[in-house]
């Protein structure tokens, strides 16, 4: 099995870009397990426990329809803040192969300049990373 772990934000269109990149690679799909991830935060820990959960987050369900859409195999996992440490934390708990990070959209020359989340990442992780634009 083929493990992709997909940080999530609050960005909507960029979590279909990261799930949509998934589906688009050349790999047999019934062999992935994407595990999707987000670090809860604000309003969101605010909520009441029972509601505080990734999969109750917006953007996780929006990724999680598009991929079992296409029969991916999906889990959802929380990671701990800040969220960095909680990305490369999960990276060895579920043993994933390749992660997909969500970019900004930038300028041309603003392209090369990833966000402190996504830079630490790429430095850090001893697996792939993909960064979508």
């Amino acid at each position: 099995m083929y493990r992709v772990l997909v940080p999530i934000d609050n960005d909507e269109n960029r979590a279909l870009r990261q799930a949509r990149f998934v589906t688009n690679q050349p790999y047999d799909l019934s062999n992935v397990e994407v595990v999707l991830t987000h670090v809860l935060h604000g309003e969101e820990r605010q909520a009441p426990p029972a509601m505080q959960t990734p999969s109750r987050v917006t953007t996780v369900k929006r990724a999680r329809e598009h991929l079992e859409d296409y029969d991916v195999n999906v889990t959802i996992a929380e990671a701990s803040a800040p969220p960095e440490d909680g990305i490369l934390d999960l990276i060895d708990e579920v043993n994933a192969d390749h992660i997909v990070m969500g970019g900004r959209k930038r300028s041309p020359a603003g392209k090369a300049i990833f966000g402190s989340v996504t830079q630490t990442v790429i430095l850090e992780s001893d697996v792939p990373v993909s960064v979508t634009g």
